[in-house]
């Protein structure tokens, strides 16, 4: 990288070239005034604040649109450039409303600050008289408010909402004097592109852009700013909550622009989706069920009866009798304490996480390809892909941060190939869009293997020097033939050839996929060719090339990482091999159980059948997240006794003998695992309600009314036990990971961590192909059910919705079921917009409004998941991947009707 050095304020500093001088100036701690500067957006130069003084130019320059030169010599402050200052001041003061002491900004607020350091003059250029604005487009809105009177015009908004965010929901209207941000149209803000995001918020250096809920809430200098880490999808986004401790309220969030992978920005799930912490209907005593329904129970009585009751069945029946299942949503700390719970107190390997419902294929199929199941490279490299490759992913809804990155790498030139059902909004702006079938993407995978063979695009020497079992691989793609795979998946044959081409071109190509991948009955085997896609063009082991599945939940990577499942224990260590067993065995005084274990679906069915006679789930919703819901009701039914451990009474946990309230992620402390390996800390903001507990408490309780005894003083206490077992994770402590975080592997207190994998050689050795021979969905379209349905998340809600749908700005913006669907079907079926109607299959029904449009394929409708009153996963299809027991989830045969 070219490097320029320069003098700023008689100080040398060497920074990349290309830098402008105010970013020169922030990375060494000089400190130059801006209003319309944020590191998040690209500069605009309009504010006049940051003006400095550069040798040889003529007069001042803006120095957030000035970029260094080798030589230069800046001044920053001097009598004319603080002159200057403070008449720009004195004319932003004349139009805005300087309602300090009843401003929520106050404080907080640059302008404020400025105007103090400056001795700026409110009056000088006369009082302000309110302007006559046009309607408030944030009136109607749950979320924003816009204060136009307090706006100084300086553009960061609408720039965020249109080069970051790319929404484009707010725009300039009129000129000079009468310059005022609105919406297009003057259209209310819901109703636009808006994407409730909190950019616009996040950026605004003075009060006219506020979190309307907050307003009068509490200023920042009233309250506590504790950093955490974002409760919702994989991507990791730090964020900090404003906190008031005298009331116990999380007032408002915000993110800063040194935050590790975010870089300050977050979704609208982030940043307005935290009502749920306070909601009222939080569980805050133990219940046990009675003949007549629930009542309340003291913690004694309850723990009491479950350390008994699982007792008692294990002696009775056995070990196999009993099951855990761990959260996803909870800290690494009590994973590792829920799976050392079952092994130890439980005797058993019956323990597993959410990963079955979603990525467990991926650990399955990259585990036997590379020998590590995790996202292969950093959030922050994506900016640097030459070709992203998307399949069976929508980032910009279901990860949207990792979409923002997607968007910045469009813009600084990369190539774009989605192959999606759905137009979705990447797919619309790629460069090829592949819309093939659902349950088509392996055969479409082979099909651009063999172009890049026939055409030679193949990374030969890698394969040669990195990989194994090629010649099997390659005898299985003689029999492909590109023009009939492109009918099978519905597309043209020379969009596959034109996807194989750049991809293999690319320098570099990196691969991103979720759960369009793994939600199906062959879904190890289509992780599996992917690797084998990414081997054969040598697109692994280097910066910004790799595969990269983006991890569902805030935590799903953590619950794998610290063993919560029954093939692994810690750090991925296998129980099977003695000298591992023996280390764990010592460190926790017990022999570890050796039965096979189970995963989610086999522990439901197994309840079905009276062979599982208890299950302990922490913080899932297997009712509402598990495919023929009705079944599922129906087998966890005949358990003797299911306890949950929650935060809300669930669908599950409506069925439960038990509940214990648990304390949710932000009351308590603790590590999650990002989607790219980064662990990093969370921290408790607010107590928990009532008589809720920690999870981590409630377990070491449970351990030892089952005999067990377990005890920590806290969770950086856990974690240390956890490293010392694990040497993968074994330089690793909360003091180190700090607010930057690590990402595993880090094997020594000195190791920095490991940004992108299997550099020089795979985790295995070698690389390891696989002959994948193509597996048709289990449940074709027919004449009753002439229809494929496919289901996935939306931007706004979260899997059940039982935390998300506790926000008004949600709710307002997605506010139950529906169903997308094409204009064509929608036509034969006599369906108009907004219409209810019912979709059917050999499950069930389940209905919705109906959305149409071009969005999805004319042989499929597409439903989200996350409505308890009109619940999805009533209707999708209990078949299951014979390794990693993943249900298929995005395809089973439906048809439609009108309600």
């Amino acid at each position: 990288m070219k490097t320029v050095s320069l003098t700023i304020d008689g100080r040398t500093v060497t920074v990349p070239a290309g830098t402008s001088v105010l970013n020169a100036a922030r990375t060494f701690g000089i400190d130059i005034p801006h209003l319309c500067f944020d590191p998040r957006v690209e500069a605009i130069g309009s504010c006049r604040m940051c003006v400095v003084r550069v040798e040889g130019a003529r007069g001042l320059v803006t120095s957030c649109t000035a970029t260094v030169a080798e030589g230069m010599k800046v001044v920053t402050e001097d009598d004319e450039i603080a002159l200057r200052r403070k008449h720009v001041l004195e004319l932003i003061l004349s139009d805005h409303c300087s309602t300090c002491m009843g401003c929520d900004k106050s404080g907080a607020c640059r302008l404020q600050d400025y105007a103090y350091q400056y001795g700026a003059d409110q009056n000088r250029f006369g009082v302000v008289v309110p302007k006559a604005t046009g309607r408030n487009f944030t009136t109607l809105n749950q979320g924003i408010l816009f204060a136009a009177d307090k706006c100084i015009k300086c553009g960061l908004c609408v720039k965020y909402c249109e080069t970051v965010q790319m929404a484009e929901a707010l725009t300039f209207a009129w000129r000079a004097n009468r310059t005022e941000v609105t919406t297009p149209f003057d259209e209310d803000l819901h109703k636009t592109s808006c994407e409730a995001c909190g950019g616009c918020i996040r950026v605004c250096p003075v009060g006219a852009m506020l979190d309307k809920n907050a307003v009068g809430r509490g200023r920042d200098s009233d309250l506590s700013r504790v950093k955490t880490i974002c409760p919702y999808c994989g991507v990791g986004c730090q964020m900090d909550l404003l906190v008031d401790k005298r009331r116990n309220r999380i007032v408002r969030v915000t993110s800063t622009p040194d935050a590790p992978i975010n870089g300050g920005n977050l979704c609208v799930k982030g940043h307005f989706g935290l009502d749920y912490v306070s909601s009222p209907e939080r569980l805050m005593h133990p219940l046990i069920r009675t003949s007549n329904g629930f009542r309340q129970a003291t913690w004694d009585e309850a723990i009491e009866f479950v350390g008994r009751r699982l007792r008692e069945i294990r002696d009775q029946h056995g070990p196999d009798s009993l099951a855990f299942i761990s959260s996803a949503r909870c800290p690494n700390e009590e994973n590792y304490l829920v799976q050392k719970l079952a092994r130890t107190a439980g005797a058993t390997n019956n323990v597993d996480n959410c990963a079955t419902s979603c990525h467990a294929p991926t650990v399955a199929g990259l585990a036997a390809a590379f020998g590590s199941g995790a996202m292969t490279n950093s959030v922050s490299e994506i900016k640097d892909c030459d070709v992203m490759f998307l399949i069976g992913a929508n980032p910009t809804a279901a990860h949207p941060i990792i979409g923002l990155e997607m968007k910045r790498a469009l813009r600084r030139g990369a190539k774009l190939i989605v192959c999606d059902p759905r137009k979705t909004w990447l797919a619309k702006r790629a460069h090829i869009h592949i819309q093939h079938r659902p349950g088509s993407d392996n055969m479409l995978i082979n099909a651009i293997l063999r172009c890049i063979l026939d055409e030679g695009l193949a990374d030969l020497e890698f394969v040669a020097n990195r990989c194994e079992d090629f010649a099997g691989f390659q005898q299985n793609l003689e029999s492909i033939n590109i023009e009939a795979a492109a009918t099978y998946c519905g597309v043209e044959a020379e969009l596959i050839r034109a996807a194989a081409r750049m991809y293999a071109t690319g320098k570099p190509s990196a691969i991103f996929y979720t759960l369009g991948i793994t939600e199906h009955s062959c879904g190890t085997d289509n992780v599996k060719n992917i690797a084998n896609l990414a081997m054969l063009c040598g697109q692994i082991g280097k910066w910004a090339s790799g595969v990269n599945p983006l991890r569902g939940q805030n935590n799903v990577q953590g619950a794998c990482d610290m063993g919560a499942m029954a093939h692994k224990l810690p750090g991925y260590q296998d129980w099977t091999e003695p000298a591992v067993r023996a280390k764990f065995e010592q460190a926790w005084g017990v022999a570890l159980p050796q039965n096979q274990g189970g995963k989610v679906p086999i522990f439901i069915a197994a309840a079905g059948r009276g062979d599982l006679k208890a299950l302990y789930i922490v913080g899932e919703d297997v009712v509402a997240t598990e495919p023929n819901q009705s079944k599922v009701i129906k087998e966890l039914g005949q358990l003797e006794l299911l306890v949950c451990q929650e935060i809300f009474l669930t669908e599950t946990a409506k069925l439960a003998h038990v509940v214990l309230p648990g304390a949710c992620w932000a009351e308590k402390d603790g590590t999650f695992s990002a989607s790219e390996r980064r662990m990093q800390l969370i921290r408790k903001a607010v107590d928990p309600p009532g008589e809720a507990k920690a999870d981590w408490e409630i377990l070491c309780l449970v351990s030892t009314a089952m005999g067990y005894p377990m005890h920590y003083d806290s969770p950086s206490l856990i974690f240390d036990e956890m490293v010392s077992l694990s040497p993968i994770f074994g330089g690793m402590s909360h003091a180190r990971i700090g607010e930057r975080g690590l990402q595993w592997p880090c094997p020594t207190p000195d190791h920095p961590g490991t940004p992108f994998l299997h550099v020089g050689k795979f985790t295995r050795g070698k690389g390891r192909f696989h002959a994948i021979t193509f597996q048709p969905q289990k449940e074709e379209p027919c004449e009753d059910y002439p229809l494929i349905l496919s289901t996935g998340r939306t931007l706004y809600n979260y899997n059940n919705g039982s935390m998300t749908r506790k926000s008004a700005v949600i709710h307002q913006r997605d506010p139950g079921n529906f169903v997308e669907i094409h204009p064509a079907t929608a036509a034969h079926h006599g369906i108009q917009a907004d219409d209810k109607v019912v979709v059917t299959t050999r499950r069930g029904q389940v209905t919705g409004r109906a959305v149409i449009g071009n969005r999805v394929r004319p042989d499929i409708i597409w439903m989200p998941f996350h409505f308890a009153e009109e619940p999805t996963n009533n209707v999708t299809n209990d078949v299951f991947d014979p390794i990693t027991a993943t249900a298929e989830y995005k395809c089973c045969a439906a048809r439609l009707g009108k309600l």
